[in-house]
């Protein structure tokens, strides 16, 4: 499992670097975010829910059933819609209430 950053989608914000708890991100000479090596990536997706933009991609491996699945988040107030874009091009959308994630 790995991510992959598209630059084009990059804001500079520098967010997901200050998450990644395995300081795997870095910033290029333009300030964009990429990680040097994708295969040490461990999967927690901290970065993902950091990323306002939508500019990070997590591969979902055939291990646990994506079978080249990806995912990705974009953020809107409190709402984080995850999309899940598989091989054929479909894409399912799950919307969470951040405010309301953790009540019981």
């Amino acid at each position: 499992m790995s991510i992959k950053i598209d630059k084009e989608k990059c804001t500079a914000c520098g967010k997901c670097l200050k998450v990644c708890p395995g300081s795997l991100i870095y910033k290029d000479e333009t300030n964009k975010a990429f990680i040097k090596y994708e295969k040490d990536c461990w999967g927690c997706t901290a970065c993902l829910k950091e990323c306002k933009a939508g500019a990070i991609k997590y591969f979902l491996g055939a291990d646990i059933g994506g079978k080249g699945a990806c995912l990705h988040t974009i953020q809107d107030k409190d709402l984080l819609h995850w999309f899940i874009v598989k091989p054929d091009g479909k894409e399912e959308k799950i919307t969470i209430n951040q405010k309301d994630a953790n009540k019981y």
